[in-house]
């Protein structure tokens, strides 16, 4: 057989040819984004939608996804097309839910389609700016025999409507299934495919809502959106650390509050820690909203390095609010958090803390902790424990800092308190 003239692969641009150009030569000029109403979806997006972006946005059942897009693509309806697929509900459905959130949907254009073949027609026909699809794991091709949701149906559809998205310019949502460990369903392709993944974040049962930024090609990755669900839909919430913030009248036993960084935003969030006589078998190790070895590291650490033995002690850590810190910079607050609990000495009022624990007992300085304590002193906090390489001599805040080189010393130092 001779081989065919016709190229077997396209580029995304639709061209046969690739052309080559040097990388100094290329113009790095900044994308022009279009703002969609939402202040903490535009922060997590990196400022707004970019034209020919594809978003894949992950989240629990009932979380709030649809809620968020269809209130979204109501403002963005008001200056550009945009059209709303959906493969779950009957368009009643949708129509009933934006009557309930008051969602302006004359401009919204919407279809009950699960067919990827009759969507890229509808596509071709008007042309939307926006296009949401709800969900991926609906879809299906007639390409392949396999049903929908299948890993083959779900990387096949997600990768024609990424073509479709980079050559006409066209910004795409896509919703997606999460499996019961919380990642997004399907095969491992589907988040290298779309240019974001964003993960719906909180529990059901609160009314706070965390949108996070794992993967952003067009800004800043680990950035969080904040949001509040009410009975109008999900409404922005533009000083979280205020939600996060204890509400005692006095100072509780084993609470901390730690200064963090999520994203580009600095955050004050409460550390809680119990630790109770075991009753029998080993004791217990449990961390909510913090990493569980990280816990048992820093046992170890106020053990060795400042006398502070826990042994056939129950321990449990957790963050208030729903709240996940990956960031080291917390261990000073959940060990500060543990010793008070364990001696039942609350810690000093109006005081918050950063810092990493190293094994050797030192604190380690966090990125951007001017930040945090500029933080904590606009909150109202009257002094914050930072590790020492945080501190410049020069800066002046409206807040007391407490230097800390060692834990041994952060403990010493609430002893005198």
């Amino acid at each position: 057989t001779t081989p065919s003239s016709k190229p077997r692969f396209q580029t995304l641009a639709g061209n046969s040819v690739a052309s080559v150009v040097k990388l100094a030569q290329v113009k790095a000029e900044a994308l022009p984004r279009t703002p969609t109403g939402n202040t903490e979806f535009d922060r997590v997006l990196g400022g707004g939608l970019v034209d020919g972006a594809v978003i894949l946005l992950g989240g629990d059942p009932g979380i709030g996804k649809s809620t968020l897009l269809l209130q979204v693509t109501g403002t963005l309806s008001a200056s550009h097309l945009v059209l709303y697929v959906t493969g779950e509900e009957s368009p009643a459905q949708v129509a009933m839910r934006a009557q309930r959130l008051h969602v302006p949907s004359e401009g919204i254009q919407l279809m009950a389609e699960i067919r990827l073949e009759t969507i890229l027609a509808v596509i071709e026909q008007l042309a939307p700016s926006v296009l949401v699809i709800d969900s991926i794991q609906t879809l299906y091709t007639d390409n392949l025999s396999s049903a929908p949701g299948s890993v083959s149906q779900v990387r096949e559809c997600a990768a024609a409507l990424t073509r479709a998205a980079k050559t006409r310019g066209m910004a795409v949502i896509l919703v997606g299934h999460v499996t019961k460990e919380g990642t997004i369903a399907g095969p491992r392709v589907l988040e290298h495919i779309v240019d974001t993944v964003l993960y719906f974040e909180g529990d059901t049962h609160s009314n706070f809502r965390l949108i996070r930024a794992i993967k952003n090609r067009f800004g800043a990755a680990n950035e969080l959106g904040v949001f509040a669900m009410t009975e109008t839909g999900l409404r922005e919430v533009s000083n979280p650390s205020a939600l996060f913030l204890p509400k005692h009248l006095e100072p509780v036993p084993g609470t901390a509050i730690l200064a963090t960084i999520e994203g580009s935003r600095p955050l004050l969030l409460e550390v809680q820690a119990l630790v109770d006589q075991a009753v029998g078998g080993v004791p217990r190790r449990t961390a909510i909203g913090v990493d569980g070895p990280r816990i048992a590291m820093l046992l170890a650490v106020l053990s060795r390095h400042c006398g502070i033995i826990s042994l056939g002690q129950d321990v449990y850590v957790n963050v208030v609010g729903g709240m996940r810190v990956d960031e080291p910079g917390s261990d000073l607050a959940s060990a500060l958090a543990i010793y008070s609990s364990l001696r039942n000495k609350p810690l000093p009022k109006g005081t918050a803390m950063m810092g990493e624990v190293g094994l050797g007992g030192e604190i380690r300085p966090v990125q951007r902790g001017q930040d945090r304590i500029r933080e904590a002193a606009k909150l109202g906090f009257e002094r914050i424990l930072a590790p020492v390489q945080n501190i410049n001599k020069g800066m002046k805040f409206d807040i007391e800092v407490v230097p800390v080189p060692r834990l041994s010393d952060a403990v010493a130092w609430v002893q005198e308190q």
